[in-house]
């Protein structure tokens, strides 16, 4: 037995310049915990409390237990096929700067980070309180074997991993009460990663409450897949909220965008942004996501003196000055590239264009008239202009091809809009009497008051449509991601933190 725990501590030193690999538990890791469980395998390094190496290809092997406490992440780590990393609840993960830190979960492997409510999971920048920014490590990154519209996919922003496949129930395990800040690093031009990045992820994954803020790019963006998810935030972001591409399939409840009106990116921040593609074919399985009862807030009406020009934009204290291109803000929803993105019973307010059916790529207004993409229910308040039909054009007028403009008539996305059932537009943000709608105070709470024509609606009305009868929807009473501005309401409560700039982790 001595003999066989010499040789693996051998091999561990010989391969550990290069990436990580399974060591027995005997070795020398620095006296600190290792990580690990009864393989013997150590994820940990230094004192115990630092993950990976800081190289780009630290393998994770086998199951591992983080206990609860404060650990650096160095370089990319990847939970390799058969692998699992269990995550304590309570802990906090800091993303090392220096090595573009990010965890990254590959097709077949799995991570538990089952967080509480009173006790989340975070992963955060590793940078002192004061001094953090949007992309000061890479990002959280889950892959699986789900279908999507292009076969076997590479992971964006430079990772190895390649996704995809034919298992729509693939499980990549449990994210469930997380908080993601200040994510998205550039590894290359315009090559950030996101926040949490789903790539062909199966449903059979859990995905709910989870917080992402400060993203050097989307929030949260869905390549292929079927993942479901409920109790979503993006706060803060410097791209799109919730990025949909390449064939996903699943559903999602309960989710709230809030932008700051100084963060925008140059290829225009949305709330929604969905492709069937990048080129807009119908390759299958098309993009038919089904979302219900989200908040978008917009930035329009957050600072009295808000100008969608890169003058205003400048991202302020939180401009992390890394190549990243600021820009500025256009729709609430846009939906292009041949989607067949879904949305109801949800409420956007305060963006320079409400909904934006761009048909430069594709046919999606051919989709939106034959109702293979349905938009029931929603109420927009405080847009700029309530429809566009060309993409930064910034005007509401009638397009087909998405170029070619007649400014004589109103948006095919304006009269779609109001041509469908339950929708309505309220000229005035106040007007839907949101508690809070601003996201520059503190402890913010975004449900709607008493008298609010977002509350006591019809639960049948709400949820007759086909696309809402999967068990995963909660058929409720109300439009957008909460029932009323009292306390018992707001799930936020807890688990979030909309100032994680001066948190002392």
């Amino acid at each position: 037995m001595k003999k066989v725990k010499f040789l693996s501590w051998l091999l561990c030193m010989s391969f550990m310049s290069v990436s990580f690999i399974a060591c027995d538990k005997d070795s020398d890791n620095g006296g600190g915990d290792d990580g690990g469980d009864d393989s013997g395998n150590a994820i940990l390094f230094a004192d115990g409390t630092q993950i990976g190496n800081g190289d780009k290809e630290f393998d994770i092997i086998g199951k591992h237990t983080l206990k609860k406490g404060t650990y650096v992440m160095k370089g990319w780590c990847y939970v390799t096929e058969g692998s699992e990393l269990t995550i304590e609840p309570g802990t906090v993960i800091k993303g090392d700067k220096g090595t573009k830190a990010a965890l990254i979960v590959e097709p077949g492997g799995k991570v538990i980070a089952k967080g509480t409510e009173t006790a989340p999971i975070v992963f955060t920048s590793n940078q002192p309180v004061g001094s953090r920014k949007p992309g000061d490590w890479g990002g959280l990154i889950i892959c699986g074997k789900a279908p999507n519209n292009n076969t076997k996919m590479t992971i964006e922003g430079g990772p190895r991993t390649e996704h995809g496949g034919n298992d729509a129930n693939d499980n990549s395990g449990i994210y469930s009460y997380i908080r993601v800040e200040f994510a998205g690093f550039p590894f290359e031009t315009d090559q950030e990663i996101n926040g949490v990045t789903f790539a062909s992820v199966g449903k059979s994954t859990q995905v709910d409450h989870i917080q992402v803020s400060y993203s050097n790019d989307d929030s949260f963006e869905w390549f292929g897949g079927a993942v479901n998810g409920k109790y979503l935030v993006a706060y803060h972001g410097w791209d799109d909220e919730f990025d949909t591409d390449n064939g996903f399939s699943g559903n999602l409840q309960f989710l709230l965008g809030v932008r700051h009106p100084k963060i925008a990116d140059t290829s225009l921040s949305n709330g929604f942004e969905s492709d069937n593609n990048k080129d807009g074919t119908a390759a299958i399985p098309m993009t038919g996501c089904v979302f219900s009862n989200v908040t978008f807030v917009g930035p329009v009406g957050q600072a009295d003196d808000f100008s969608n020009t890169t003058d205003y934009i400048t991202a302020g204290e939180m401009n992390p000055k890394n190549g990243s291109k600021l820009g500025t803000f256009q729709a609430a929803m846009h939906i292009r590239r041949n989607s067949r993105l879904n949305c109801f019973n949800s409420v956007a307010v305060g963006y320079p264009v409400g909904l934006l059916l761009d048909n430069q790529k594709g046919t999606t207004q051919t989709a939106a008239e034959n109702g293979d993409l349905k938009l029931n229910n929603l109420y927009f308040a405080g847009m700029t202009i309530l429809g566009s039909d060309v993409n930064k054009a910034w005007k509401d007028a009638y397009s087909t091809d998405g170029v070619t403009m007649d400014e004589t008539k109103k948006s095919f996305s304006h009269t779609f809009f109001l041509a469908q059932p339950g929708n309505k537009y309220y000229e005035n943000i106040s007007d839907l009497m949101l508690n809070q709608p601003n996201s520059l105070k503190a402890t913010p709470n975004y449900g709607p008051k008493v008298g609010s024509p977002l509350r006591d609606k019809s639960t049948q009305t709400l949820f007759s449509d086909a696309k809402l009868q999967d068990a995963f929807f909660q058929k409720v009473d109300y439009i957008g991601a909460f029932k009323s501005d009292a306390e018992q309401d707001n799930w936020l409560k807890n688990w979030t933190n909309f100032d994680p700039q001066n948190t002392a982790y």
